[in-house]
């Protein structure tokens, strides 16, 4: 494919990020709808707040195993067939996530899930990669992570009606239905992605793993997401328990509150790609960072406050994600050589998901209810951590950038 160097996406191109997105909003709302239904697992499964942050880090510990086991050998297939094969056991982790009847059948199901679904985003950066220039990538990327919005504004508002009126596992087989017929979109109309094989040296899955691994410049780049993930992870599995019985906001008021909130990232989204591409990313990403840093603390430090100031406070932070996501995420896509571009995202989706796992889980030590319905605490303890860990990734992205511009100027 080539890749010309304009301004206008091709009717094709435009199908490609619209495929991608749609399929990020499913994964990402498969990951997501685990916070908002947090409150109404922990009562609905007897589960601690100790035992949800296992079962969120259940999906993320699975996803990066999943992508070290696939990262040797991302490179050597066509890159629908991996996201085909992948997506399909995504679907089928999800309906028994649906199907489960316990703490420990919800615990296996994500698992099965995670080391389907982890896979799904490094394999969508890879085409991303293939088919668009650097120049473009801020707006590609800003409109395939409008499914992180997306599924704010649409999927977790819904799932979180249809499991207050019917039943907790409802929103799963939403997902399900959905995914379905995004896979046979995938599977008809997505041209194979195979350029990269032309250039593939005959290696096995292994040391082409382990070549990837031992580039230094490659762990510059794995370094930096690593702390990105865990400072973004820390907070999110505990938002709704934390909203609910900290902050006094009505279970029936949180779809309203994550739809807000979605429809500010979708606003954002574009806006905040074409400021990508045209300003430097790493001072983009260092603005929102401290941004986020502070609106984290001041949140977590609020007690029993009006639903608009929840609201604003909400949208505070979402300004703070999205700012730092799009171009943390375009600067990381420069490091690989097209070669190794496969096994690159493969590892950093992997790191993604491990550390987010490492994250869930150490904020499940540190916050707890003395009862289900009593304040979340230790959640302000969670944000100061949260600073620590931006600080050193803001340290770390600089060193990417450097070595991006050394690539690319």
């Amino acid at each position: 494919m080539s890749k010309v160097n304009n301004q206008v996406f091709t009717s094709y191109e435009k199908f490609v990020i619209f495929i991608l997105a749609i399929t990020q909003f499913t994964v990402v709302l498969d990951f997501m709808v685990m916070a908002p239904l947090g409150d109404l697992l922990l009562k609905s499964l007897s589960m601690t707040a100790q035992d949800f942050g296992i079962a969120v880090s259940a999906y993320a510990f699975s996803a990066g195993a999943s992508g070290l086991l696939t990262a040797g050998f991302a490179d050597k297939y066509d890159r629908k067939k991996l996201l085909l094969f992948f997506y399909i056991g995504f679907i089928i982790g999800t309906l028994f996530c649906g199907l489960a009847n316990s703490y420990i059948t919800l615990v296996l199901a994500r698992i099965f899930t995670g080391l389907f679904g982890g896979v799904i985003g490094s394999i969508s950066m890879a085409i991303i990669t293939d088919i668009f220039t650097l120049q473009q990538r801020g707006r590609v990327m800003s409109f395939v992570q409008m499914g992180f919005g997306a599924s704010q504004v649409l999927g977790i508002p819904i799932g979180l009606y249809i499991a207050n009126k019917w039943f907790w596992e409802a929103p799963f087989f939403m997902i399900v239905a959905m995914s379905i017929v995004i896979a046979i979109c995938i599977a008809l109309y997505l041209k194979p992605v195979r350029e990269h094989l032309s250039l593939q040296p005959q290696k096995k899955a292994m040391a082409h793993l382990w070549n990837t691994l031992k580039n230094k410049e490659y762990r510059i780049g794995f370094m930096s997401i690593t702390m990105l993930s865990v400072g973004g992870f820390m907070m999110m599995p505990f938002g709704t328990i934390f909203a609910v019985n900290n902050l006094g906001v009505h279970p029936d008021q949180l779809p309203i509150l994550f739809m807000i909130s979605g429809v500010t990232s979708l606003t954002l989204m574009p806006f905040i790609g074409r400021l990508s591409d045209r300003i430097n990313k790493f001072k983009l990403f260092t603005i929102a960072t401290i941004w986020l840093m502070i609106v984290c603390v001041v949140y977590t430090n609020f007690f029993h406050i009006p639903f608009w100031l929840v609201i604003l406070t909400n949208i505070c932070m979402m300004i703070g994600i999205m700012s730092r996501m799009v171009p943390s995420s375009a600067l990381n896509s420069a490091v690989p050589e097209t070669a190794d571009r496969g096994a690159y995202m493969s590892i950093t989706s992997s790191l993604q998901q491990i550390s987010g796992g490492v994250a869930a889980a150490i904020a499940g030590l540190i916050v707890y209810q003395e009862h289900e319905n009593s304040p979340l605490i230790n959640y302000d303890i969670v944000a100061y951590v949260l600073v620590v860990v931006s600080i050193i990734s803001i340290i770390l992205m600089s060193r990417v950038n450097k070595l991006v511009k050394k690539r690319y100027l």
